[in-house]
């Protein structure tokens, strides 16, 4: 004898589904049996799912930020942006505020970030010390490759400082000394010469005229005039060789009321405003804080691993900046959960990359690379 199915199990497992939206999105991954391209890949990302479909929403939005113009005309082939003032640019695309944690320029985004300052796609920068200092010592010493499990004690020992799974040799914090002290003596002596106040965008407008290096990020900012910020100067090595240089020669002031108003000031006359934010704390809040002098951000595109369920800013997904006025209601927003290592080189291939001419023939994979 066949039992009948209950009837409270099957309505409870095979409950009809309501009709679906004729313009809803089915999942779907990449397909690998036929050759596919970088942008092919990162196109099919909008259907795979998960933070996948996070990152390819903020490459739609970042490049909503590169394409924005106040007028629906384009730019005459003649007035190339390249050729713009700063002025005449901020009223004709919207400004990109790119904000980063320390550790990124200790990565190799130094040179993902180099690239975007270099050919002038962001507006200001916002970082912590560490974003400042690791890219001059840099130039002066080489960061490594290492293990995250590394011997802390051991390491101490040998003069070494572990970055996750990266070393940097105490070495390379002398040479920064080295370099520094000059400038920090040149500096005061021009402060009692001729008045110059210091403020920190101008403290590492100075070291990037003096670094008069291609490799360094805050080289290029002094060169295309993108303003750099650092709230917390003094937290790192820069703080250390400005603790330093006090009992030696006291007497330099680094004035942070002046960036204050000179950050929220670009935020406020801004046509459109975007940021991008890597990372959290201090570099995270900076500029979601200058949006809400403007009534908030136009575009967001926050990458980063924090959680929001301890109430930190770091964690805080974009609705929450919506509350406080620093991103605009309705405003396109996105919030991608990952290690930003993994995803950011991925969104600027796919939006700022796309403007770089490419220059040097490609060599052939099968070449003699010598």
């Amino acid at each position: 004898m066949t039992a009948a199915i209950p009837s409270g199990a099957s309505a409870a497992v095979l409950k009809p589904s309501e009709p679906i939206s004729e313009n809803a999105i089915s999942v779907e991954g990449p397909n690998f049996d036929h050759p596919i391209s970088l942008q092919q890949l990162l196109d099919s990302y909008q259907r795979i799912g998960f933070q996948a479909s996070s990152l390819a929403k903020a490459i739609e939005i970042v490049n909503k930020m590169r394409k924005w113009r106040l007028s629906d005309e384009p730019i005459a082939e003649d007035d190339s942006e390249e050729y713009l003032s700063p002025e005449v640019r901020a009223q004709t695309r919207c400004n990109i505020f790119l904000g980063y944690t320390s550790n990124l320029i200790s990565s190799g985004l130094r040179e993902v970030i180099l690239h975007l300052v270099k050919h002038k796609h962001v507006r200001a920068i916002v970082t912590t010390a560490g974003g400042i200092e690791e890219d001059f010592i840099k130039c002066l010493g080489k960061t490594y490759l290492a293990d995250f499990n590394l011997d802390g004690a051991d390491l101490r020992q040998k003069g070494m400082n572990r970055i996750g799974n990266l070393i940097v040799p105490n070495d390379n914090y002398c040479k920064f000394e080295d370099w520094m002290m000059p400038i920090l003596d040149t500096m005061l002596a021009e402060q009692k010469k001729t008045g110059v106040s210091w403020c920190p965008s101008s403290f590492i407008r100075r070291l990037g005229k003096e670094i008069n290096n291609e490799e360094s990020v805050y080289y290029w900012a002094y060169k295309n005039d993108i303003p750099v910020f650092c709230p917390a100067l003094t937290d790192g090595s820069l703080g250390d060789m400005m603790y330093f240089h006090s009992f030696r020669s006291p007497g330099l002031i680094v004035d942070i009321v002046q960036d204050i108003r000179a950050l929220n000031e670009l935020s406020r006359t801004s046509k459109k405003a975007g940021m991008i934010i890597l990372g959290g704390g201090v570099c995270k809040h900076q500029i979601a804080n200058a949006m809400l002098i403007r009534n908030g951000a136009d575009y967001s595109v926050y990458i980063n691993t924090g959680q929001e369920f301890d109430g930190s800013d770091s964690g805080a997904r974009p609705d929450e900046a919506v509350s406080w006025g620093k991103i605009r209601a309705g405003a396109e927003s996105v919030k991608v959960f990952a290690d930003a290592t993994l995803v950011f080189p991925m969104l600027v291939a796919a939006t700022f990359a796309q403007d770089t001419p490419c220059k040097e023939k490609m060599v052939d994979d099968h070449s003699d690379p010598s």
